[in-house]
C-alpha cells in the first residue's frame, strides 16, 4: 500500500513576511479621490464642450454610426447593435447608459434637431422607449452636418480607452448643437441646463458677429428673440432670456398653447394643443386631478387626452357652465405644469475648462471652431491636390515619350532598376518613378492624356482657391458663412415658440426674429389671448379678495350682462355698453372733427355669457364666446358719445382661436350674428332665420338648425367660384335686397323664401346678366324700410311763433337707403374715384323673386359698371382704404338717374 503523500507546504511563511502597509491621512484620501472623480464626470460625463454640443457619449454615438454608414440614405440598423458597437470600441460604460442616451438624441421632443432617426418606440414625455433590442435607428439628416468632413483631418482625435482604435476629441459640427439643441446634466458641484433654439436664428446671428465684432446683446438679440422649443408653446417675457444671453443664467416661463371649444351647445372646453418643455399630458392630468380635490381649481367638470401620433397633443378640460373659461384658465397656469419656469444655466467646457456662458460667448466658441475646421479642412485638400499634381505632372512627363518609357520598364532586370532607370531618364523623383510603374497600361491612352491635362488644370485652379482662403481671414469666414447658410437650407425649420414682451403700452406684443416675415397670425392670437388672461387674473384676484372667506368658486364665475356685440367694416370686433346700440340707431352725420368715422358692419344685442357666430365668405359658421372680446367703453368726439372700435380684435383671428380646424385659403369674416344659447328651463327670443346672399345672386335662408357639438359647420353649399356676401336675419317681412354689376337692383319680400337646412344650397335670387356678378347683398328689416325725408324749421306750421321756429331743430331723414358707385370695368381697382349716387330704398318696386330687377343707375360716357354698392339705414357714411371719411352726394330722388363725381375711392360703407 502507498504511503500517504505530505500536503504541500507554502513556499513562504506568512509569520517570516515583512507587511508594507502604508499610512495615509483618511483626508488625504477622500479628497484625492473625490477630485479624480469629480474631474471624470465633469470631463467625461456631465458636460458639453462648447464646440459641438456633444458630451463624450453623444459623440462617440455619432461618430460610431457615421462609421458603421448608418446614413439617411441606408436602412435601419438595431440599437443593440449601435450600442455594442459604441460600447466595444469607444465607450467601455453600461449600455443601458449609452441607449438613454441615443434614445434622447430621437427624441423630437428632446431636441430642436433630432441627430438619430429612430424607428419604433422610442418613448414619450409619460412613457421610456422599448429595449435596444426591439428598436433600430440610423443617422438624422442633421447628424451628417456634425460629422461633416471629419475624415480630412479638420478634429484632433485621441486614442480610445485601450489604445487599438482613434476617436475624436470634437465633431467639426456644421451646425451649432450646443444652442439649438440644449443641453442637460448634474456634474458634481456643478450643473448645466441649456435651451434650445432655431437653427436659422442663431446661424443669423453668428453671421452678424463674424461681421460686426462689436455687436452688443440687443443687437443679437434681434437675431435670436428667444428659445425655441421642439413642441412648440409659448415663453411669456424675455427679462430672464436677456439676463440668460447676457451672465448665462436665467429664468424663462413657458406657457402651453390653448383655445376654447364648444363640447355642447353649452358646454365649453379649455383645448391644449402645446405644452411647456419636457411636461407631459400626464403629469398636466394628474396635476388637474389633485387640484379638483383640493379645491385648489375651481370650474372644472372632467379633463381627458386625446393625444395621438396623428393629431398631436390634445387635453381636453370641460368647464362647468357658468364659470369663465378664461378665468379657470388662470388658475390652471397657476396650479399646473401648463405654465412652467424653465432656469437657464449655461455651463459648458471651453479649452477643457468648465465656462458659464452668455450668448456672445457660445456663439464665438462656435464661429472660432468653425474657423479652425475650415483652415485645416483647407490645408488638407491643398496638401492632397499638391500630392496629385505631383503625380499627374510626372505621368504628363513620361507620357511625352512613352514608347522609351516601356523600353527602359522591359530592358530593366527588375523593379528597382526600372524605378532608377526612369528617375534618372525622365528627371522623375522616387513617388512619380513608382506611380508610372504601378500604372495599367489602359491609361496610356491618347484619351488619358487630355484628361490628365484637364485634372492638372484643375488642381491648379483648386490649389489656387485654397491658398487664397489659407492667406485671407475674409475670405475663409465667406466659406464658413457660405456653409452655414448650407446647413440652414438644408435643417432650418420655421419658428415654433411664440415669444410675447410687454410693450411700453402695458399690452403683450409678439417678438419675431430679424429679417423674418410678417407677424404669423398664430403669434397675434396668443398675444391678444396673454393681454386677456393678464386682465383676467387681475379681476380674479379682485373678486377673490372681496368674497367672502376669499370663496375661488364664486370668483371664476361669469357676471352675465348685457353687452353689445359689434363688428366693424375694418374687420375689428369688440363688445360695448347696452347702450351702443341706441347710440347707433339715431347716430348723427359724420362731422369735421371725426375724419376717420367707425363704420358697423353688424350689430346686435348679446350678453357675457353668450355664443355668437361669425360668418364667413366661405358659408362657414363659426362660434365664438362673448367674453373673449375685448369690452371697449363709448367714446367722446366733440362733448358727445361716439362707438369706436379702437382697441377691437380682428375678426379673422378668431376663426383660428375658436376652433381646431384650420380656416379655409382666402376665407374671411362677413358678418356677426346672435345665437339662441339660453338653457331649455330659460325663455329665449326666438331668432329669425339667417339670410345669406352669394356673388353668384344665390339667396338662402337657414332655419338655424344646428349640430349641438360642433363649434364650426357649414350653412351654405357653394358652387365653385361663389363666395358669400352677406349675412343677417330675416323675418318674414324683412326685404330682400341684390344688386349686380350692371346696375340691376332686386328687391322682393323674405318671405318668398323658404328657411333650409344648413346642408342645403339656397335658390335662385337674382337673375344675373353674362358677366355680371352680385355687387351688393343686403336684408332690410321692416322698421328700415319706410323713408322719412329730413324736417327743417321751414316746414314747421304757419302758425308757429319766432320763438318756436328759433328753438325747432332739423330732424334728420331716415329709412333705407342705395348707394350705388359707377366707372369703368377696366380701370385698376382703387384708382377710378367713380360717381356715386345716394337714391331711397322705397323708389325700388319689388318683383318676384329669380328676377333681374331694375335699373339702379344710368351709366354716362365712360362707364359701364358697379364697382361698388351699399345698401343700408341712413345717414351712410363711406371712407378710403385708410379709413379717412368720403362726402357722399345728397339724396337722389330719381331711381335711375345718374352720379355724383367723388373726391376719392369708395373702399368701405356702412
Amino acid at each position: 500500500m502507498a504511503a500517504r503523500r505530505k500536503p504541500a507546504q507554502p513556499s513562504y511563511d506568512p509569520r517570516t513576511v515583512k507587511e508594507n502597509i502604508v499610512e495615509t491621512p483618511l483626508n488625504e484620501e477622500m479628497s484625492k479621490s473625490f477630485l479624480e472623480y469629480a474631474y471624470s464626470v465633469i470631463y467625461a460625463r456631465a458636460l458639453p464642450d462648447a464646440r459641438d454640443g456633444m458630451k463624450p457619449v453623444q459623440r462617440r454615438i455619432v461618430y460610431q454610426m457615421g462609421q458603421m454608414h448608418l446614413l439617411p440614405t441606408r436602412a435601419y440598423m438595431k440599437s443593440a447593435r449601435v450600442v455594442g458597437e459604441v460600447m466595444g470600441k469607444l465607450h467601455p460604460h453600461g449600455d443601458s447608459a449609452i441607449y438613454e442616451a441615443m434614445v434622447r438624441l430621437a427624441q423630437p421632443f428632446a431636441m430642436r434637431l433630432p441627430l438619430v432617426d429612430g424607428h419604433g418606440n422610442f418613448g414619450s414625455l409619460d412613457d421610456g422607449p422599448a429595449a435596444s433590442r426591439y428598436t433600430e435607428a440610423r443617422l438624422a439628416p442633421a447628424a451628417l452636418g456634425m460629422n461633416a468632413d471629419i475624415d480630412e483631418d479638420t478634429v484632433d482625435f485621441t486614442p480610445n480607452y485601450d489604445n487599438k482604435l482613434k476617436e475624436p476629441t470634437v465633431l467639426p459640427a456644421a451646425i451649432p448643437n450646443l444652442l439649438v439643441n440644449g443641453a442637460s446634466g448634474i456634474a458634481v458641484g456643478m450643473a448645466t441646463n441649456m435651451a434650445t433654439h432655431n437653427v436659422g436664428e442663431v446661424a443669423a446671428a453668428a453671421k452678424y458677429v463674424m461681421a460686426h465684432p462689436d455687436a452688443t446683446l440687443e443687437q443679437l438679440m434681434d437675431f435670436v428673440p428667444g428659445p425655441d422649443w421642439p413642441g412648440g408653446g409659448i415663453i411669456v417675457g424675455r427679462d430672464g432670456i436677456r439676463d440668460a444671453y447676457r451672465d448665462g443664467r436665467g429664468t424663462v416661463t413657458t406657457r402651453a398653447v390653448t383655445h376654447m371649444e364648444n363640447v355642447t351647445a353649452r358646454k365649453k372646453a379649455i383645448v391644449v394643443t402645446e405644452l411647456p418643455y419636457m411636461v407631459g399630458p400626464e403629469r398636466v392630468l394628474e396635476r388637474i386631478s389633485e387640484g379638483v380635490k383640493n379645491h385648489k381649481l375651481e370650474g372644472i367638470s372632467g379633463a381627458i387626452d386625446l393625444t395621438d401620433r396623428h393629431n398631436g397633443t390634445r387635453l381636453v378640460i370641460e368647464i362647468k357652465t357658468g364659470y369663465d373659461p378664461n378665468a379657470v384658465l388662470v388658475q390652471l397656469f397657476k396650479h399646473t405644469p401648463l405654465q412652467e419656469n424653465f432656469t437657464i444655466n449655461n455651463v459648458a467646457l471651453v479649452d477643457g475648462r468648465p465656462h458659464t456662458l452668455g450668448l456672445r460667448e457660445m456663439l464665438d466658441v462656435w464661429i472660432e471652431h468653425r474657423r479652425t475646421v475650415i483652415r485645416r479642412r483647407s490645408e488638407f485638400r491643398k496638401q492632397r491636390a499638391m500630392d496629385r499634381l505631383h503625380l499627374v505632372e510626372g505621368l504628363l512627363l513620361a507620357m511625352v515619350d512613352i514608347d522609351k518609357v516601356i523600353e527602359v520598364i522591359r530592358s530593366s532586370e527588375d523593379a528597382e532598376t526600372a524605378k532608377t532607370r526612369l528617375m534618372q531618364t525622365f528627371d522623375l523623383d522616387e513617388i512619380q518613378a513608382q506611380y508610372i510603374l504601378d500604372l495599367r497600361l489602359r491609361r496610356l491612352t491618347k484619351m488619358s492624356r487630355i484628361e490628365l491635362e484637364s485634372e492638372r488644370d484643375d488642381l491648379r485652379k483648386s490649389i489656387e482657391q485654397l491658398e487664397a482662403i489659407l492667406a485671407s481671414a475674409a475670405a475663409l469666414d465667406a466659406v464658413v458663412v457660405r456653409e452655414m447658410d448650407e446647413a440652414v437650407e438644408a435643417y432650418g425649420t420655421p419658428r415654433r415658440t411664440v415669444l410675447l414682451e410687454a410693450g411700453e403700452d402695458g399690452a403683450m406684443h409678439a417678438v419675431t426674429a430679424h429679417g423674418s416675415d410678417a407677424v404669423p397670425a398664430a403669434a397675434l392670437t396668443a398675444a391678444r389671448k396673454a393681454q386677456t388672461l393678464a386682465a383676467t387674473a387681475q379681476e380674479v384676484h379682485a373678486a377673490a379678495k372681496h368674497k367672502d372667506a376669499g370663496d375661488m368658486s364664486e370668483a371664476l364665475q361669469i357676471d352675465d350682462e348685457p353687452c353689445a356685440i359689434v363688428l366693424g367694416t375694418s374687420g375689428l370686433i369688440a363688445r360695448m355698453p347696452q347702450s351702443a346700440m341706441e347710440l347707433l340707431k339715431h347716430r348723427e352725420p359724420v362731422t369735421g372733427a371725426e375724419q376717420k368715422p367707425t363704420l358697423i358692419k353688424s350689430a346686435f344685442m348679446s350678453s357675457t355669457r353668450s355664443d355668437y357666430a361669425l360668418i364667413t365668405s366661405a358659408g362657414r359658421l363659426v362660434l365664438a364666446h362673448a367674453v373673449e372680446l375685448p369690452n371697449l367703453p363709448l367714446t367722446e368726439v366733440d362733448g358727445k358719445q361716439n362707438v369706436s372700435l379702437a382697441g377691437g380684435i380682428p375678426a379673422d383671428e378668431l376663426l383660428t382661436a375658436t376652433q381646431s380646424t384650420d380656416p379655409i385659403a382666402g376665407e374671411h369674416v362677413i358678418a356677426a350674428v346672435a345665437m339662441n344659447t339660453k338653457s331649455d328651463e330659460e325663455a329665449a327670443p326666438t331668432l329669425a332665420p339667417l339670410a345669406l346672399g352669394t356673388r353668384h345672386g344665390v339667396i338662402k335662408r337657414w332655419n338655424r338648425e344646428a349640430p349641438t357639438t360642433m363649434d364650426s359647420w357649414s350653412v351654405i353649399d357653394l358652387k365653385d367660384g361663389d363666395e358669400v356676401l352677406g349675412a343677417r336675419d330675416a323675418a318674414d317681412d324683412s326685404r330682400i335686397v341684390f344688386v349686380s354689376t350692371d346696375s340691376s337692383l332686386l328687391t322682393f319680400d323674405a318671405k318668398h323664401v323658404r328657411p333650409q337646412g344648413r346642408n342645403s344650397g339656397g335658390m335662385a335670387g337674382i337673375r344675373l346678366a353674362e358677366g355680371c356678378h352680385v355687387a351688393a347683398f343686403a336684408v332690410i328689416n321692416a322698421e328700415e324700410l319706410t323713408w322719412h325725408a329730413a324736417q327743417t324749421p321751414d316746414d314747421a306750421a304757419e302758425e308757429s311763433t319766432e320763438a318756436d321756429a328759433a328753438e325747432a331743430q332739423a330732424t334728420a331723414a331716415s329709412g333705407a337707403v342705395v348707394l350705388t358707385v359707377a366707372g369703368d370695368i377696366d380701370a385698376l381697382a382703387g384708382t377710378e374715384d367713380g360717381c356715386a349716387k345716394l337714391t331711397p330704398l322705397d323708389l325700388y318696386p319689388t318683383k318676384g323673386r329669380g328676377t333681374g330687377g331694375v335699373r339702379s343707375q344710368r351709366f354716362l360716357k365712360g362707364q359701364n359698371t358697379i364697382f361698388f354698392a351699399y345698401v343700408g339705414a341712413y345717414p351712410a357714411y363711406a371712407t378710403t382704404e385708410s379709413g379717412t371719411a368720403i362726402a357722399l352726394p345728397e339724396i337722389n330722388m330719381r331711381r335711375d338717374g345718374s352720379g355724383t363725381p367723388l373726391s376719392a375711392p369708395i373702399a368701405f360703407a356702412g
